[in-house]
């Protein structure tokens, strides 16, 4: 087992994969960004498994920049926790599939609010790309896990779309 070529082959499916979505960038970009820009509130950001792990990540940066955010576990906010988000915020959901049962339980609730969604999947005819009022494409032709199972270069392009 060459474990070079191995390592080679991951850098070349997750930078492939970052150069299709740098050229599929669409308006779509821009009215995240103008989402963002006018959220008089905090930004949220939330997901579920490597997704959730990714958005802390997200909400970590944006903060440090100085859009005030945080991360809300889909989990907790079903328990209570949907009280932090108020009529000025908006919210950054991710989910490869879209379909992440926790976080389609919390979707009807925040179009009740009226809060702005940002939609970041892979599915575009999942319940998150139809909740959401901007969806942004994080698909992936491959994974770089050999099985392309595990999240890698989706969760390396969330993680860049993020930035």
């Amino acid at each position: 087992m060459d474990l070079i070529k191995i390592a080679q082959e991951t850098f070349h499916i997750e930078a492939d994969a970052l150069y299709k979505m740098a050229e599929r960038l669409d308006e779509n970009f821009l009215d995240a960004i103008e989402l963002i820009l006018h959220t008089k509130g905090k930004l949220i950001i939330t997901g579920v498994g490597k997704s959730g792990l990714v958005g802390a990540k997200i909400a970590a940066t944006f903060a440090s920049t100085g859009t005030s955010s945080f991360f809300l576990h889909p989990t907790e906010a079903l328990h209570g926790d949907l009280g932090m988000i108020g009529k000025d915020d908006a919210l950054m959901a991710i989910s490869s599939s879209g379909e992440s049962e926790e976080l389609t339980k919390i979707l009807p609730h925040i179009k009740r609010f009226d809060i702005p969604l940002i939609g970041l999947t892979g599915n575009g005819n999942s319940s998150l790309a139809k909740y959401a009022d901007v969806f942004l494409d994080i698909s992936v032709e491959k994974e770089a896990c050999p099985l392309n199972i595990a999240p890698t270069t989706s969760t390396t392009l969330t993680m860049a779309l993020g930035d």
